[in-house]
């Protein structure tokens, strides 16, 4: 990967990104809640098990699916992904995350202003956008490799969950390290499986994972929108 690359999936990837990704838990916050969380031991098991199924068995293969359809320019294609996307939000919560996450980068895309105008008019025109389609298309259009992109993708999704589960837990920064170190070779291995994983095959079944972000949404206390 070229250094120009590098830089630009540290920018696409980093914290700082402002589309308010700190601000969502994905039902963590009720697993806390309910005392289904309550350590760093349950704190890993928990984000290691949504990310195998949820994240690793749809988001992430879908992902590389986008980026695919949007190196070849297949609208039609990347349109479907994004509704087959939306669609798959168990909750209203999760379905509001992505497309307010989504919009957030496309306004931030059309101020960058670097990614070819066809394509921004193009994802204007789509009306409602779910993050991994805009996130795609840029790591796309950036000429990141798929493989990294998928990495650093999966692994900004797991840092968000350890820091959620730091603050809501709570647990010490040293165990969210733990947690992240223990995470490192789970990202691994759902990059690389996402690269190849048949569609026919792809699967966010998660029924814990759904039952927490119905329930957080009248969650009497919460940090976290979602």
């Amino acid at each position: 990967m070229s250094t120009f690359a590098l830089s630009r999936l540290l920018q696409l990837a980093s914290p700082a990104l402002p589309v308010g990704a700190y601000s969502y838990s994905q039902g963590l916050e009720w697993a806390a809640e309910s005392g289904t969380v309550r350590n760093e031991a349950s704190a890993g098991e928990w984000i290691g098990d949504v990310l195998r199924s949820g994240v690793g068995g749809f988001e992430a293969p879908l992902l590389a699916r986008v980026m695919a359809a949007a190196d070849a320019g297949d609208w039609p294609r990347l349109a479907a992904l994004n509704e087959r996307f939306i669609a798959g939000r168990e909750s209203s919560e999760l379905r509001t995350e992505t497309l307010q996450m989504g919009h957030s980068l496309r306004v931030l895309l059309d101020a960058l202003e670097d990614v070819p105008t066809a394509w921004r008019e193009a994802l204007r025109e789509m009306g409602e956008v779910s993050f991994p389609l805009v996130w795609g298309c840029i790591a796309a259009a950036w000429r990141i490799p798929a493989q990294q992109a998928l990495t650093a993708y999966v692994w900004t999704w797991a840092e968000n969950q350890v820091m959620a589960a730091v603050k809501i837990v709570p647990l010490g920064q040293t165990a969210g390290q733990r947690l992240l170190h223990e995470l490192g070779t789970v990202v691994e291995q759902v990059a690389a499986e996402a690269m190849s994983l048949d569609e026919d095959d792809w699967s966010n079944f998660a029924p814990g994972f759904a039952i927490a972000s119905c329930r957080h949404e009248t969650q009497y206390t919460r940090l976290f929108r979602s």
